[in-house]
């Protein structure tokens, strides 16, 4: 696994406004300090440059691993997951009220295999809402 500079390290929480790029989970809500996330893993070619570096929450991070892709469950298609670097957030998602709704293939398969709507995040997501601190959507 590659060192990623503290330097490097700042300039993707600067670029995700210290959110999680999936999510939109605020580290400043959590317990754990966010991650910095390959997007496309080292073993599979990726490089340690912002360009392929995301911040990502504990939970999203764990879920997502080195995973690039994941069947969908509309089509069996196997569809690129959700890419911070290329795509933009509203493009794929879409909050109702705690819920992440997907829009789009990339938002279904995203949304499943990083588990972003099971209980206990919906939870944590309606109470971060209800205090302010939940972005009601993310246009960067």
């Amino acid at each position: 696994m590659t060192y990623i500079s503290d330097k490097l390290r700042q300039e993707v929480r600067q670029l995700a406004q210290r959110r999680c790029e999936y999510c939109l989970l605020d580290e400043r809500c959590t317990g754990r300090t966010h991650e910095v996330d390959h997007i496309c893993a080292e073993k599979h070619g990726g490089e340690t440059i912002q360009a392929n570096l995301c911040l990502s929450c504990f939970y999203c991070n764990r879920h997502k691993g080195s995973d690039l892709c994941a069947p969908d469950n509309q089509t069996g298609e196997l569809v690129a997951l959700f890419n911070p670097r290329q795509h933009i957030w509203i493009e794929h998602f879409r909050l109702e009220d705690a819920y992440i709704m997907p829009l789009t293939a990339t938002g279904r398969v995203t949304q499943s295999l990083l588990q972003i709507n099971v209980r206990e995040r919906l939870e944590e997501r309606q109470i971060f809402l209800m205090v302010g601190r939940y972005p009601v959507y993310s246009a960067e």
